[in-house]
């Protein structure tokens, strides 16, 4: 009589548990959601801060890497070198790279060419806990408004978006 009781209430459980969404992302943010501001320092004598809001009223890419993780350093490359000639969507690629010598080297040899900055406070910067990188990195396409329209984006995939985009 013991055990039907545990069954009934592992049962009950499972059914209880069967209508929990279980399909919805659980790492960084998600689309629907409005893409957290944020400022970059410049390490340039006389360049101003890069301020993401200054992009409003434009697609933008917000692309997250770090040298030091080869498939968020691939994807980087790839989706700069898909937009290179876009006028359609702007691409901000952030490196949490600590080291400038580092950082530096790698845009140089992946030919980055979009707007390219380094947070140099790497994982411990205010932006790498706002877009909850620390499940892995991963890039967002923005709208004019600054909502993610569609997250870890692929090249074919961004190309078919740069398409449809008016």
């Amino acid at each position: 009589m013991r055990y039907v009781k545990w069954i009934f209430v592992v049962l009950l459980i499972n059914l209880l548990t069967a209508f929990v969404a279980k399909d919805k992302p659980t790492k960084g943010l998600n689309e629907g959601d409005v893409a957290p501001d944020f400022q970059i320092e410049s390490t340039a004598v006389g360049q101003p801060a890069f301020d993401l809001s200054a992009l409003r009223g434009r697609y933008v890419l917000l692309s997250f890497w770090a040298s030091y993780d080869a498939r968020s350093r691939m994807q980087n490359a790839g989706l700069g070198n898909a937009l290179r000639d876009s006028r359609q969507v702007a691409m901000v690629s952030v490196s949490f790279d600590a080291n400038r010598s580092v950082f530096e080297e790698t845009v140089r040899r992946d030919g980055i060419r979009p707007l390219c900055l380094m947070e140099a406070k790497g994982e411990e910067s205010a932006i790498f806990k706002e877009y909850r990188l620390n499940r892995g990195f991963a890039n967002y396409l923005l709208d004019q408004n600054g909502v993610i329209i569609a997250k870890d984006i692929s090249v074919a995939d961004l190309s078919a978006y740069v398409g449809t985009l008016n």
